[in-house]
């Protein structure tokens, strides 16, 4: 790509793209600490702050997370949803989860109830982005699913399964919320609603981008995955050059 795309991204910043781009999939690849972020480029002589870190995965975290997901093919048309408990700060919050049949996050949303209105707006949070809607959603038993379900036209003709608590293995939404949890722990716990909102945003599509079953894969194979993943991040992120040769 041209330099008269790539420098409205990174206009005024003093350290090259592929820096930045690089901190930034760093902290939301990997279980990594701001902290830990300044340490491996200070090795590779770039002297950031932690803060500066910080600034970098606020303002481009985002963008980047949003090019991922437009990247994307059409998500699967069975929605797994489900909701868990996660203290932010002092105070508890429903983290509001939704994955397709493949394991894809489609979304996250953070409130504080877990009532009939929290539902239906996570229902309409989906659906501003996915308007085409799926065919079926896999829901625990919380009874605010079917009573937001009712009021949303768009949601009338979409079969909708409940998964017992003995069954909850078989709901990817559940298994989908362990990186968080990681996460979360890594990080000693969240702080700020507005800050947790947009990391976790950010963090699902980032992190499952460079996630591939590895387990499933042959070496050459799997380096040829990931091979095209990093071409392609090279395009989100507007670079010109390879990161390695910016260090």
């Amino acid at each position: 790509m041209s330099n008269e795309i790539s420098k409205p991204l990174y206009h005024r910043h003093r350290f090259p793209g592929a820096v930045i781009s690089c901190a930034v999939r760093w902290y939301f690849r990997f279980q990594l600490s701001l902290r830990d972020i300044e340490e491996l480029l200070f090795e590779r002589g770039m002297v950031v702050s932690y803060e500066t870190v910080r600034h970098w995965c606020s303002k481009f975290g985002t963008h980047f997370a949003h090019r991922i997901k437009q990247a994307r093919p059409d998500p699967g048309t069975t929605w797994h949803l489900d909701e868990v408990f996660v203290t932010i700060g002092s105070e508890p919050y429903l983290l509001w989860r939704a994955v397709d049949q493949h394991g894809v996050e489609l979304d996250i949303l953070l409130q504080k109830r877990r009532d009939k209105n929290a539902a239906k707006r996570f229902f309409r949070h989906l659906l501003a982005q996915y308007p085409n809607g799926p065919r079926k959603i896999i829901t625990d038993q919380l009874r605010s699913y079917p009573a937001a379900k009712s009021e949303i036209p768009e949601l009338a003709g979409v079969q909708h399964v409940f998964v017992k608590a003995a069954a909850r293995v078989n709901n990817r939404a559940e298994n989908s919320h362990q990186p968080t949890r990681e996460r979360e722990r890594r990080m000693k716990g969240f702080r700020s609603l507005q800050r947790t909102q947009t990391f976790l945003s950010c963090f699902g599509p980032i992190r499952q981008h460079f996630s591939i079953n590895r387990h499933r894969l042959g070496a050459v194979r799997y380096r040829t995955q990931l091979a095209k993943r990093f071409a392609s991040w090279h395009r989100f992120t507007v670079l010109t050059q390879n990161p390695s040769t910016a260090f």
